[in-house]
């Protein structure tokens, strides 16, 4: 059967409770619109993508490994959908070890920014592949833009797709200290994070909120896509136990559980495994310095806030994905 067409009209039940937690007037639900582009997301620029697309650009800008230079170019059979900010690129670092996966390095945004320069122009950006290998990519902002799930679906309905969440409120932190890297001069994540401050009212509309309400943003592919073709990693997970996570993800994709324990070796200074060959005797590969920045302390008033404000939310996601990431229990440890 088709899928059930997006209209203004529908209203999910992560809508309508987050309705409820606005001032009058203010609604915002997956079918709202198009969540506007956050210019502090780091993003693939077009001279990046056509170097990625060019012949003997061997196998695509950042793909795993030297692909020699015959196989064929196709379009992705899986997708790394989300979120930013909740370790997709340790994932797909991860992921690319796998003899039998070809990657695109850079984010190629076909799905939100670049979809009007059509599937031929995508399956360029792709690295050359050969029978039996399965070709990835990653863009985490698809996660939350209405229209990528009708667009994915119309490309293959088949396509996998991979989640990696994290706990919203940390998440948020780490979405602003981003953006505070590039730009020192915003105001604080307490005046942001609030509509009013007295009243307690969160802003809903800030990006580095909005992107936590999970449940709100899997109602939209849940119209397309089949739980059973998604796949949701705990951001948490990768960090403390990457070959457990990888093996689901390798199990997800049908490959043989290659990427194991051996791959991994944990950083004590930055505060994440790193990536490293078994066989390999060179050092261990780390995410770049612009991975694992220190947050700036948070009013703690304002994280109890935020806690609550996510709370619904969280359970309502444990309840449509069949998974509880423990983000409440997480936090009543600490």
């Amino acid at each position: 059967a088709p899928p059930r067409a997006s209209n203004g009209s529908r209203e999910g039940a992560a809508g309508t409770w987050l309705r409820t937690q606005l001032a009058p007037g203010e609604v915002i639900t997956a079918q709202s619109g198009v969540f506007e582009r956050d210019p502090q997301e780091s993003s693939t620029t077009d001279e990046e993508l056509s170097r990625a697309g060019s012949p003997g650009s061997r196998g695509g800008s950042g793909s795993s490994s030297t692909t020699p230079d015959y196989g064929e170019k196709r379009l992705p059979q899986a997708l790394i959908i989300g979120v930013k900010k909740g370790g997709t690129r340790a994932l797909l670092e991860a992921i690319r070890a796998h003899p039998d996966v070809r990657a695109v390095g850079t984010e190629p945004h076909f799905f939100d920014r670049n979809y009007e320069k059509g599937l031929e122009w995508y399956r360029n950006v792709m690295p050359k592949t050969l029978e039996g290998q399965i070709t990835m990519e990653k863009t985490p902002s698809y996660f939350v833009t209405n229209e990528a799930p009708r667009r994915i679906h119309s490309m293959a309905k088949d396509t996998k797709l991979i989640v990696v969440v994290r706990n919203p409120v940390t998440r948020a932190i780490s979405d602003y200290t981003q953006t505070l890297s590039k730009k020192p001069e915003i105001p604080t994540f307490e005046v942001l994070a609030f509509k009013n401050r007295t009243l307690g009212l969160i802003d809903a509309s800030w990006s580095a909120i909005r992107i936590g309400i999970y449940a709100l943003h899997l109602e939209n592919w849940l119209q397309y896509f089949p739980l059973s073709q998604i796949l949701f990693v705990s951001g948490e997970r990768l960090i403390t136990d990457p070959a457990g996570e990888m093996a689901k993800v390798q199990d997800f994709l049908g490959l043989k559980r290659i990427v194991t324990e051996k791959h991994f070796y944990f950083n004590k200074t930055k505060g994440f495994p790193c990536l490293k060959k078994p066989e390999d005797s060179s050092a261990p590969r780390c995410l770049g310095k612009s991975k694992g920045r220190t947050h700036p302390k948070i009013d703690p008033d304002v994280i109890h806030r935020l806690r609550k404000f996510y709370k619904p939310f969280n359970v309502m996601f444990y309840q449509m994905t069949g998974q509880d990431f423990q983000w409440e229990q997480e936090e009543s440890d600490k």
